[in-house]
């Protein structure tokens, strides 16, 4: 069994999250998914900003 962390977010963060997963998805999952992004590209892109 991997080790596990518990982090806590406010209710407001929590909505914001629920409403990008998709339907089945956890929030556990998405956020997995941002760190896979972050960790390929080394930071999230953001529209319209270029250096």
């Amino acid at each position: 069994m991997e080790d596990v962390t518990t982090i806590e977010i406010s209710a407001e963060l929590r909505e914001r999250l629920e409403s990008h997963v998709e339907e089945g998805e956890t929030i556990e999952e998405f956020l997995e998914e941002l760190v896979n992004i972050y960790e390929t590209e080394g930071a999230f892109l953001q529209e319209g900003y270029s250096e």
